[in-house]
């Protein structure tokens, strides 16, 4: 960990190779140290301004410290960005729903589930959207109430 080794241990030095800002701002971010992982992340966009993964895990530590204007600032800079960025979209559209702001939320859900991360760790968050754009507007409901098998989803909510 490069800055907060360094203050805690002290140390530095030839040994020392360049630092990674971003993974050290993931890991401080995992360990639930928001305003370290904070530091770092503006450590990493301060080398690469524009990085839309950099600005995303801005936005998500701006929102797990309770700074939600300013998640939602920087969700919408990453979509200046990139428009089709899935993460930011499905930030953006859970900070509005908090906001009150349904359709522009719904507009974000959208957006997201037209281009779904596919990775295996993503699949909780595209049932989160699709659940939640069923409950908001009766879309896909029949696809949220099914397992991903396809299998209609036996379970009973007590």
């Amino acid at each position: 960990m490069s800055w907060f080794t360094k203050l805690i241990n002290g140390r530095s030095g030839p040994a020392a190779k360049d630092p990674d800002y971003y993974e050290e701002g993931t890991v401080l971010l995992r360990e639930e140290k928001y305003h370290e992982a904070l530091t770092s992340f503006r450590l990493a966009l301060r080398e690469s301004p524009n990085d839309t993964d950099v600005l995303q895990q801005i936005a998500v530590t701006y929102t797990r410290i309770g700074m939600t204007d300013e998640a939602t600032r920087t969700y919408r800079r990453v979509l200046e960005l990139k428009p089709h960025a899935s993460g930011a979209h499905y930030g953006l559209a859970f900070l509005l729903l908090q906001q009150g702001n349904t359709d522009e939320a719904v507009a974000h859900l959208r957006a997201f589930l037209a281009r779904p991360p596919q990775h295996a760790s993503a699949q909780r968050h595209v049932q989160h959207a699709r659940k939640t754009l069923a409950e908001l507007t009766g879309e896909g409901e029949a696809d949220a109430d099914e397992s991903p098998a396809g299998q209609p989803d036996l379970r009973l909510d007590l």
